[in-house]
């Protein structure tokens, strides 16, 4: 499974969730920290839907930068 992930800077930190798993937020110290902790968030929030019986959501959100240019 692939889900996009949004990842941002917080003051000394990072926070990260998931468009398509509402609820799913993780924060770390460090990039690789909040990477391996949204896994760890991700994994643990399926578990938690199969067990409830509901569905586990497709992967919709698509992930783009855009670019300004300055004139």
């Amino acid at each position: 499974m692939k889900y996009a992930v949004v990842i941002e800077e917080a003051g000394r930190n990072f926070s990260a969730y998931v468009p398509d798993l509402p609820g799913c937020i993780a924060t770390g110290r460090t990039l690789p920290e909040v990477r391996r902790h949204l896994r760890e968030a991700i994994a643990f929030h399926i578990d938690g839907l199969r067990t409830a019986g509901l569905a586990v959501p497709k992967s919709r959100t698509r992930c783009e930068q855009v670019v300004l240019k300055r004139a």
